[in-house]
């Protein structure tokens, strides 16, 4: 369809709507100065004079208080210890035994369940009718009628020789083994010992000798030590001037204690013991109802809507398969190859219909 509806044209190139570039070259010299310089001249600005009034610095003449505001405000007072609050100690022990009874021990009694009811197998039943092994491919495409596709493969022809194999190749005619040389091995020569005492002379020791070398005299002139007979005074002017203070260091400043401690025994007792006294449990009444199992001896009905309204349908095979349809009549063919086809009315007197006869309008089928 696309080849014979929509046959090529041919395409002229684009010509570009962009008008041509115009380069306006100017002769004029160019002037190299900017706009701030011609304008913008440096103005002579005059060094403005200080307003600042030097002020002398003249030191207190009263003497300072050295007290703080802290020191000013806040006067200490006496400390008063608080009353104690806490109640007498009036614990009550109970010489009643505990009761281990609760709420689910005497309301929930355990009942004995009836044994459950199961549902019995039912019996496997083999379908009467044969399994037609035919899926939707086989039953609405089927195969055009064509021969088989022939091989192109040469038949295969088993070649026999009654001669026996040489054994012979090109590489065995061609290249022939060649009778090579061994290369010659270097001997090395055998060591000659020199003949002779060997001289220990060498350049040094013929050329330069050895001349004898007076040691240098130093210059500097000959240390006098003065043995003083006096006895070593240790007293210097850090020890005269500086003499040692007796410093004790200062003792610690500790506050009084304002609380003081107890003197007596602990109680070891705490407000929950003294306050919270143990009371008898009153258990609470339950309004659940009581537990009972329904039993019936009706069988379960396993009907579901499923079951009940959905039917297995016969399978219609598609009217395109058939040259020509069954319950249909042909009427016209379009300019595309689609052939139209007009379902068959029915006899109205033996089809009744809730509305009136309904005759259905023409159906496109494609082949």
């Amino acid at each position: 369809t696309y080849r014979r509806d929509y046959n090529p044209h041919k395409i002229e190139p684009i010509i570009l709507v962009r008008p041509v570039e115009k380069k306006c070259i100017s002769k004029c010299k160019l002037n190299t100065i900017p706009t701030y310089q011609a304008d913008f001249k440096r103005w002579e600005i005059e060094k403005r004079e200080p307003c600042k009034v030097e002020r002398i610095y003249h030191p207190p003449t009263e003497k300072f208080g050295n007290t703080t505001t802290s020191q000013d405000a806040f006067i200490p007072r006496e400390f008063v210890l608080q009353k104690l609050i806490k109640p007498a100690d009036t614990t009550t022990l109970s010489g009643q035994p505990f009761s281990s009874d609760t709420c689910h021990r005497m309301d929930y009694v355990p009942h004995q369940l009836e044994p459950r009811w199961q549902k019995l197998k039912e019996a496997y039943r083999p379908s009467s009718q044969p399994f037609e092994n035919v899926t939707t491919h086989q039953s609405d495409f089927r195969g055009l009628p064509g021969d088989l596709p022939k091989s192109f493969k040469p038949e295969p022809t088993k070649v026999e020789t009654k001669s026996d194999f040489e054994g012979m190749s090109e590489s065995h005619d061609r290249f022939q083994p060649w009778a090579v040389s061994l290369p010659e091995l270097h001997k090395a020569k055998e060591y000659a010992p020199p003949t002779g005492s060997m001289e220990f002379n060498s350049t040094s020791r013929l050329d330069y000798p050895p001349h004898i070398v007076n040691p240098v005299v130093l210059m500097k002139p000959l240390e006098k030590i003065r043995k003083n007979t006096l006895p070593f005074q240790g007293n210097t002017t850090m020890r005269d001037s500086f003499q040692a203070w007796d410093i004790h260091p200062p003792e610690m400043i500790k506050k009084p204690q304002e609380i003081p401690r107890p003197s007596g025994k602990l109680d070891d007792i705490t407000t929950f013991r003294s306050h919270y006294t143990p009371h008898t449990l009153i258990p609470t009444q339950s309004f659940k109802p009581p537990k009972v199992v329904l039993s019936t001896s009706a069988r379960f009905d396993d009907e579901t809507i499923y079951h009940r309204d959905y039917t297995p349908k016969k399978k219609e095979v598609c009217p395109v398969n058939y040259p020509s349809p069954p319950g249909y009549v042909y009427v016209s063919t379009d300019s595309r190859g689609h052939k139209f086809f007009r379902k068959t009315t029915p006899d109205i007197s033996k089809v009744v219909h809730p509305n009136g006869p309904h005759v259905p309008k023409e159906i496109a089928v494609v082949s």
